[in-house]
């Protein structure tokens, strides 16, 4: 006589996990909410930051335009262009956010919030995505200019959509990057210098300005592993629809923002001692 297999009852899902996600989704709601009002209160710091953008456009793109010295193909320099600076504009905003991490570790706010049951990974998050916020307000701006001054951006509103991915997604990862040498040199001027020191070469060693193809030998290996890169290919194709490897692009930024994430939640101990 056979016995009747039972099958043994289902492993129950771990309800700790969806709590950790729902902490993770509240803590960057609540960074983004903050970033925002800080920019309701200082709105001059939207026009401030949108200068340096506008000159790269102005001045830099009307006159090579014109000079075409850039082989860009059928593609008008200003327009090639305008992408890259985009990228440089959300560039520039992230890699200076670990000042803020520095600033609430001497006010004792980050030791408070690590003795939170909030997970690391979700304070580190929370300030990246935050950096994509100005970072699209910021991306508005340029893109703006960049229509008044004629450059043909698309209208389809899903590749803007995947734009505003891009950019959201560019900023976190610098944001991180930023918390990273927060984390190992554990002061803000220290911070600063570096930063001024490794953002024009992040800028100039990628496609942001000219074409890979016209880099030598050196600096195309630097562009390659260089994520503005692909944060810039991915922004021209959606944006002025040049050949792009879009899902190449998507995930090199997801895999370097969860790693850079990942390593910055690590230093955050070593910050708050």
């Amino acid at each position: 006589m056979s016995v009747p297999l039972v099958a043994p009852p289902a492993a129950s899902a771990d309800p700790a996990f969806p709590r950790q996600l729902a902490i993770l989704a509240s803590r960057v709601g609540a960074m983004c909410l903050i970033e925002l009002q800080k920019l309701r209160r200082d709105r001059s710091e939207l026009l401030t930051r949108a200068i340096q953008p506008a000159l790269w456009l102005l001045i830099f793109g009307e006159t090579f335009t014109r000079l075409r010295t850039i082989p860009t193909g059928s593609i008008p320099y200003l327009d090639y262009l305008a992408p890259g600076i985009l990228a440089q504009s959300a560039l520039f905003i992230a890699i200076f956010y670990g000042i803020q991490i520095i600033w609430e570790r001497d006010a004792g706010v980050l030791s408070k919030l690590l003795v939170t049951p909030t997970p690391r990974a979700a304070l580190v998050a929370g300030k990246a995505f935050a950096a994509g916020v100005r970072a699209l307000v910021q991306a508005l701006m340029v893109l703006v200019l960049s229509a008044i001054l004629g450059v043909g951006l698309t209208a389809n509103p899903l590749r803007l959509l995947a734009m505003a991915v891009i950019v959201v997604l560019g900023a976190a990862f610098f944001c991180c990057l930023s918390i990273v040498i927060a984390g190992l040199v554990l002061s803000r001027e220290r911070l600063m210098g570096i930063g001024q020191a490794i953002t024009m070469p992040l800028f100039f060693a990628s496609n942001a300005l000219y074409p890979v193809d016209l880099m030598p030998g050196w600096l195309k290996v630097l562009s390659h592993v260089n994520p503005l890169s692909y944060q810039v290919d991915a922004l021209r194709g959606l944006l002025i629809g040049t050949p792009a490897n879009l899902g190449l692009d998507f995930g090199v930024l997801i895999g370097a923002t969860a790693i850079a994430i990942t390593v910055a939640s690590a230093l955050l101990g070593r910050l708050a001692r």
